[in-house]
């Protein structure tokens, strides 16, 4: 970062004012459909989405094939006692577990036959909503098609026994002709039997042997098993023409926006026939189109104020109450291009993939190909600070645009508390970095059971030029196809999804088709 008053105070802001806090130490926690060696990963299977709850006790995942799968953490309630209780306790000692909760299938394959265009059961994006009574209730969108799911536990109800007393059954559990069994006139309809056959009444009735056979009723009791059922309570459909690439939920529990490349729509969560158009980047002539949208996300705080990215590198942020079409935005964040910089992969690179605010709203966090930047909403002259995620691929540009490497959309994600920020690489590698002033966090990691095995410590300081990047260097030089440890880049392996516990030190992340959990 370079040394300005404004940058530094900005900065002090996230950290509360004090100094940096210390590098944390990561730990493998859990890991969920590990892969044996040389085990084939299935396309359906890879994970295309993860988030976190806003209380953090679950986690949801979605894949390719279409299905969403739920956890549920465990070790608050193995412990006991209440959640302040746990939280006073040693981190280390509350080793952050979580468990295989449910899974549904959200969205199948379907095929446009207007535009005979098939659209993929992919899923693109999980957001949870409000709980209520006990149920947990989340979005999930493929590219064409947003569902509301209700996801219930309830109590199953068993057949614990038959109304028959042992004691009192002769032969084939027929009641025996005591206190239980019953005169003939009880039988007899006005002392008359229909004979079915002649269609006259007859008086010809004997009893079977061992008297009349009883009337046997399962008993039905509420065991104390619990099942899961997963509704779809909605169906969000035909409001996008182009691929969905968000959803965001407002502030107010009521509304969410969904965003493809064009267009944002607003929604009620109880109104599924229905949106506002409320964002229209599409040009009268498709060959003016410049940039198109590549993330939205709604303000934390206020339900008023959201943000979108688009494929320039900038972002707009828009207050719902200046206009019903908010194509004027109330804020533009951009950085300037340094001159002479210019080349052919200069606007390819500077496509944001994803936006975060962060917990407070002050901050907004932004993942294009090459880097990180913060952003205080307050100061639109360029980020609080940039952080350099995999600066030595840039001599390998040509080669990452031959093999569409360079159109990978890597997600990035923010601390609860602020102090700190993460996004992914290729390698399955994802790397930390500390945003207090002053900190020299820059912690790499692999998605694996020893994620210390390739971590990297950066001692610089996030900065906005590009040449001054300090990078551990191995061996004297370090070779474009390999990371800082000289290991050999693996561009087939990426990183793209991970979420932060909202309120703790804990990282969840895909690697293919497995979910990699940490702590610190």
């Amino acid at each position: 970062m370079n040394g300005g008053g404004d940058d530094d105070a900005a900065a002090a802001a996230v950290s509360g004012g004090s100094g940096p806090p210390p590098s944390l130490e990561w730990r493998f926690s859990q890991v969920f459909g590990e892969r044996a060696a040389g085990e084939e990963v299935q396309e359906v299977d890879i994970i295309s989405a993860i988030e976190f709850d806003k209380s953090g006790d679950h986690l949801a995942t979605g894949d390719r094939g279409g299905r969403v799968v739920l956890f549920e953490r465990t070790d608050m309630k193995d412990h006991g006692g209440s959640r302040r209780d746990l939280e006073r306790a040693d981190y280390a000692v509350r080793h952050p577990e979580f468990r295989y909760k449910t899974e549904f299938q959200s969205h199948e394959p379907e095929f446009d036959y207007l535009k005979s265009l098939e659209i993929e059961e992919k899923i693109n994006k999980i957001r949870w909503c409000q709980p209520a009574n006990g149920s947990l209730f989340l979005l999930s969108t493929n590219d064409k098609t947003i569902k509301f799911w209700k996801i219930q536990e309830k109590k199953i109800k068993k057949v614990s026994d038959m109304n028959v007393d042992p004691s009192k059954t002769v032969g084939n559990g027929s009641l025996a002709s005591s206190s239980n069994s019953s005169s003939p006139t009880q039988f007899v309809a006005n002392g008359l039997y229909a004979d079915g056959a002649h269609g006259y009444l007859s008086n010809d009735f004997s009893f079977p042997p061992g008297g009349i056979p009883s009337l046997r009723l399962p008993v039905v009791v509420t065991s104390q098993e619990t099942s899961l059922a997963a509704r779809c309570r909605r169906v969000y459909a035909h409001a996008h023409d182009y691929h969905i690439n968000s959803i965001s939920n407002s502030s107010d529990g009521e509304t969410f926006i969904s965003a493809d490349d064009l267009r944002i729509n607003l929604w009620n969560l109880e109104i599924s026939n229905q949106s506002f158009n409320i964002v229209d980047v599409k040009p009268a002539n498709m060959e003016d189109l410049t940039e198109v949208i590549t993330s939205a996300e709604f303000h934390p705080i206020h339900c008023n104020m959201l943000a979108y990215s688009s494929s320039k590198g900038s972002i707009r942020l828009i207050d719902l109450r200046q206009s019903a079409l908010c194509d004027t935005h109330a804020k533009l964040f951009e950085e300037p291009e340094a001159p002479g910089s210019r080349s052919f992969f200069t606007e390819i690179i500077a496509s944001i993939s994803d936006i975060k605010f962060s917990k407070d709203g002050r901050y907004v966090l932004s993942r294009d190909y090459m880097t990180l930047k913060l952003w205080d909403i307050n100061m639109d002259s360029g980020p609080v600070a940039t952080y350099q995620v995999h600066e030595h691929l840039r001599p390998k540009l040509c080669d990452l645009y031959e093999n569409d490497s360079i159109f990978d959309k890597f997600e990035c994600c923010l601390s609860g508390d602020g102090l700190r920020v993460a996004s992914g690489s290729y390698s399955n590698l994802f790397r930390v970095f500390g945003v207090a002033p002053g900190s020299t966090e820059a912690t790499t990691l692999e998605a694996s059971k020893n994620p210390m095995r390739r971590q990297v410590q950066t001692p610089s300081r996030p900065s906005r030029s590009l040449s001054s990047i300090t990078r551990v260097v191995r061996r004297g030089s370090e070779s474009p196809g390999s990371d800082a440890n000289g290991n050999a880049f693996d561009f087939t392996t990426k990183l793209l999804h991970l979420a932060w516990h909202p309120t703790e030190n804990s990282i969840a992340c895909a690697a293919a088709n497995s979910l990699y959990m940490y702590y610190a």
